[in-house]
This record gives C-alpha cells, sequence and structure tokens, in this order.
C-alpha cells in the first residue's frame, strides 16, 4: 500500500481525498494549516490529518519522513509548490501537483534533474492543464504531418446569472493567473509569449453563445514538446459570450492585474461558488493524414454529479480524477516514465482512459454538433513524439 501525503484540503484537495480512499489502496494523510480544512476530511474511512505548514519546506520534509510517504501531492496554491517539491526530493518521495503557474513548474522541472532513481516529479496534474494535454497530444501523434493543434476548454456554470455569466469553481488565485500571465502558444512554428485575454473567437453549441480567448498556463508543456513539429498551437479557456469584456475591463483598463490580492477579494466577495457546473473539453488537431489533408476532433462534455460514491461539480471531478488517475498509474508501475520529469502528454490516452480515476472522462457526454474555430493555418510539419 502507498503511502500518500496530500497537502491542502480545500475543494480540489478533499474530492481527492474521496476518490484515493474509496479504492482503500492508499494510506492517506491530509495536511493542512487549517483546522476547519482538516475536519472536512477526517470523517472519511481510512484517513489521517496532521497540522502542517505546506510553504515549509523543512516542515513538509519532516511530515514526509516521520511517516514514511513515498508520494507527495499539492493540491494547494501554486506559490507553495517549490517548497513542496523541494521537501520531496529531500526525502527521495514522487511529487505531484495541480498548478498552473508556468515559472512553478519550471522550477520543479530543475528538481527533478536531480531527483533519485524511481522518484518522478509531475505537475500539472489537473484538467487543464493535464488532461488536455494528454487528449491533444493523443490526436497530434495520429497525423503523418501536424499541422495545427488547438486546444479549447472552459468549466461553466449551468445557470449563469450575473453579468460576467460566471461563478467560482476552483482557486481564485489560479483564475487570476490564467487571465493575468503570459500564455504559451506556437505560431509559424516557432513557440512564443501570447497576451492573456486577447485572440478572441467566438462559436455556439447547442443553442448557447461561447467565446474562447488566451490563458496562461493549462497548455502545459505541449509547447515545448511539439516546437518544431507544428506550425499553429495555441490554448484558449471556453467563456459565456461577454465574460472576456468584463475581466479585461477589470484586469487591464482597472489595472487590477497588477493589484491581485484586491482583485480576489472582489471577486470573492462578489462572485458565488457553484457546484452546478459543466467542463467542455475541445481538442482539435489538423495536418496530413493518409496523404490527405484531415481534422480530427476530441469533444467531450463532462456535467456535475456523482463519482466513485462523491458527489462533486464537473470542475472537481475532472481536476481530482486526471490527479488521481497519474499517481494510480504511477503506483502500479504503468507510467512510462519511472524517474525524474514527467509530461502529462507522455501518458497515453488509451491507458488513462482505462484507468478506474480515467474513466470520469472516458464517459463523458459525446458531443457531435459542429464546432469550428477560426482562423485555420495550414502549414506543413512532421510527426510528433513527446520523448
Amino acid at each position: 500500500m502507498h503511502r500518500v501525503l496530500l497537502l491542502g484540503a480545500g475543494k480540489m484537495g478533499e474530492t481527492i481525498t474521496h476518490f484515493l480512499a474509496s479504492t482503500n489502496e492508499f494510506d492517506l494523510l491530509v495536511g493542512d494549516a487549517s483546522a476547519t480544512a482538516r475536519e472536512r476530511v477526517e470523517h472519511i474511512a481510512g484517513v489521517k490529518t496532521i497540522d502542517v505548514e505546506a510553504g515549509s519546506t523543512d516542515a513538509v520534509a519532516r511530515v514526509l519522513g516521520e511517516h514514511s510517504c513515498d508520494i507527495v501531492i499539492s493540491a494547494c496554491s501554486f506559490d507553495v509548490n517549490v517548497a513542496i517539491a523541494t521537501a520531496a526530493l529531500n526525502r527521495g518521495v514522487s511529487y505531484f501537483d495541480l498548478t498552473e503557474d508556468v515559472q512553478t513548474t519550471r522550477s520543479i522541472k530543475s528538481l527533478a534533474d536531480r531527483s533519485a532513481p524511481d522518484q518522478i516529479f509531475m505537475p500539472q496534474c489537473g484538467l487543464a492543464p493535464g488532461f488536455v494535454a494528454i487528449s491533444g497530444f493523443d490526436l497530434a501523434r495520429q497525423f503523418d504531418k501536424l499541422e495545427s493543434l488547438h486546444l479549447r476548454v472552459g468549466a461553466l456554470p449551468i445557470f449563469p446569472t450575473n453579468a460576467m455569466k460566471y461563478n467560482l469553481t476552483w482557486s481564485t488565485d489560479g483564475l487570476i493567473n490564467e487571465y493575468g500571465n503570459p500564455c504559451d502558444a506556437i505560431h509559424q512554428g516557432r513557440h512564443i509569449d501570447v497576451l492573456p485575454l486577447e485572440g478572441l473567437e467566438h462559436f455556439s453549441l447547442d443553442g448557447l453563445d461561447y467565446e474562447a480567448f488566451n490563458t496562461s498556463g493549462a497548455i502545459g508543456t505541449l509547447c515545448e514538446t511539439l516546437e518544431g513539429q507544428v506550425q499553429s498551437l495555441d490554448y484558449k479557456t471556453i467563456r459565456y459570450r461577454g465574460h472576456r469584456d468584463l475581466i479585461a475591463f477589470l484586469m487591464n483598463e482597472l489595472r487590477l492585474n497588477s493589484r491581485r490580492s484586491l482583485l480576489k477579494d472582489i471577486l470573492e466577495t462578489s462572485i458565488p461558488m457553484t457546484p452546478q457546473d459543466l467542463v467542455l473539453i475541445f481538442c482539435t488537431a489538423a495536418g496530413l493524414k493518409d496523404g490527405r489533408l484531415t481534422q480530427i476532433t476530441d469533444a467531450r462534455k463532462i456535467y456535475h454529479g456523482e463519482f466513485l460514491g462523491y458527489r462533486a461539480s464537473a470542475i472537481q471531478i475532472t481536476t481530482a480524477a486526471a490527479m488521481c488517475g497519474v499517481v494510480d498509474l504511477h503506483a502500479s508501475g504503468k507510467l512510462p516514465v519511472r524517474s525524474g520529469f514527467v509530461r502529462q502528454e507522455q501518458v497515453p490516452l488509451a491507458m488513462f482512459l482505462s484507468n478506474r480515476f480515467g474513466r470520469a472522462y472516458a464517459g463523458a457526454e459525446a458531443i457531435s454538433s459542429n464546432v469550428r474555430f477560426e482562423p485555420w493555418t495550414r502549414m506543413p510539419s512532421k510527426a510528433p513524439s513527446a520523448d
């Protein structure tokens, strides 16, 4: 039985705890400095809790050593993940997180260069980044010459009632990070930065109008993996139409992107969270396949509900299931990479979907509507490799 330290008992941490505990195959210790947060998971059978400051490398390392853990999962804000990963490195423990922060991932990749045998560092294990890279790369590898790969994901309230047509569904810090930081993309074969909230596009699905625009972090390491192998690669977040203009007004015109603590307070005191949501996923690739210019799309719609005996929002289910899926694959020795830094796209899609946690995506509602994003760019490339 693998001994797991899960740090962070918020919405995502609580869901991860429920999912892993449902297997009775993980010895779970949940750490959080908040007694209120720990109380949320103390009632779960087989789960122990501990008071620990996740931002302290020494404190985390001490817990890892005293409890002989072999896996640590961070469900915390990105700003403490380097400290947690450093503790994992010092103790020879494999590390997983949910971060969307680009610089945090780069720092963890640097730590992974000093990893011990059979010790892995796998950040970005959620929905986006996370599953979207697994899905997107699976599409990319089906082409003889890949031309473009476009990734679109949105976590949306089913019943939008405010002017922003949005409810908080996950970390507010992470949301602001995605809206305010530079975004990775590949244009004309080169890895570039593009501005957040730009690249606005519109589409309709099932009678509803949506928009999509650049956001940071969710593309994960795909730009590094596919640079030189694809001419056009980007990621955009899906929202109901009109949301982007209001966010751009707050972050750019009112300059709240440079006053993020104030923006966080405004959002959390004005925009309620909701458990009634859905997740939309569109991954579309185009290129030459069997001598013909071809486009293939992986499109999924996932609703809030019950999974593995636990009722949760769609963003909780998709994020926690993605994390638990890769942790489970690692624990069972099935991950293709056994040491060092692991990219999400190195996980085969079929393997992930057949996993007991990955089935949250395999059972997603199929989308057959005709959805088109503009502009499409036709440029030749070679077949991709994740190595």
